[in-house]
């Protein structure tokens, strides 16, 4: 409840609007102007003047949902941007291939993954991946001599790299991250843990080789059901005596106990009882996320 005397602010209408295939959805004050689902449209971002495709129709928010300023949509796009767009895209096709020439003529170990052209043809903006930093400063002032414009290079991290080229999970389905994430979450060993799943790296990962970002989605369901289980390897009460946990399914909300006559008996929780206090505690640090490659830029 709001205090008394509080000033009440508005509820604020927005669109979200998308950049790139699979890419993040941005917020912006569409004012005016009357904006569907569909549409192209001409923004101002901090990169400067683009054109975006409206992800989602006008909707109201309150003010504190929003995590940063939102910027006002220009206008909506002519035929004239579109013809435009189409033509940026053909010369990030160029762009792309151009750079690949010159990383091998400076020999760099770094992997060229996309190149973006702003609509306003500011500049080019490269991104790509490398297992270390990379000196490409003589590459940018290479790039900026034949392309005749601005040029920045930016190191991305691998699950940024699979997000842009896109492919099918375990699951059988689109990647999330080129679907519906709009950013990415620390994933750690914990939330495998948590869910009871094999620490085998080949059936947690993804296909960027990070830890898969599904791990969160059900983390907090199992980690408030285990909250009230006991631990593996604690000792318990039951209705046959005292025995050790070798297995908890915290959906079913069951204990599968070792007795002391080293016979398996699978219990429910009301079934059994615990020192909350005495349940084994984890000696490694699972809580920690992957370490992701840290993004290197520079511009020439």
């Amino acid at each position: 409840m709001p205090k008394e005397g509080a000033r009440l602010l508005q509820p604020k209408t927005v669109v979200g609007v998308r950049f790139r295939e699979g890419g993040r959805v941005y917020t912006f004050d569409p004012g005016i102007l009357r904006i569907s689902t569909g549409d192209h449209v001409i923004v101002q971002t901090s990169k400067g003047v683009e054109i975006g495709v409206v992800a989602y129709g006008p909707r109201e928010v309150q003010p504190h949902e929003l995590t940063q300023p939102v910027n006002r949509v220009i206008r909506k796009a002519t035929r004239k941007d579109i013809e435009r767009l189409e033509e940026n895209r053909q010369e990030e096709q160029r762009a792309f291939q151009l750079c690949q020439e010159k990383i091998k003529e400076h020999n760099l170990p770094m992997n060229l993954v996309s190149v973006e052209y702003l609509f306003d043809r500011s500049k080019y903006v490269f991104y790509f991946t490398a297992e270390t930093r990379v000196d490409f400063r003589e590459l940018v002032k290479d790039l900026a001599s034949v392309l005749r414009n601005r040029v920045e290079l930016w190191q991305i991290g691998a699950r940024d790299e699979t997000k842009v080229f896109g492919g099918l999970g375990i699951c059988g389905r689109p990647l999330c991250c080129t679907t519906f994430l709009k950013e990415f979450s620390p994933v750690t060993i914990k939330m495998a843990k948590e869910q009871s799943l094999a620490l085998n790296p080949l059936k947690i990962s993804g296909v960027c080789g990070r830890l898969m970002c599904c791990l969160r989605y059900e983390y907090e369901t199992y980690k408030e059901a285990r909250a009230r289980m006991p631990r593996e390897g604690s000792f318990v009460e039951t209705p046959q005596g005292r025995g050790k946990v070798v297995e908890v399914n915290a959906l079913k909300e069951t204990i599968l106990v070792e007795l002391e006559n080293q016979v398996l008996v699978e219990f429910v929780m009301e079934e059994i009882s615990w020192n909350k206090g005495s349940s084994k505690k984890e000696e490694e640090n699972l809580d920690q996320p992957e370490a992701e490659q840290g993004k290197n830029s520079g511009e020439g």
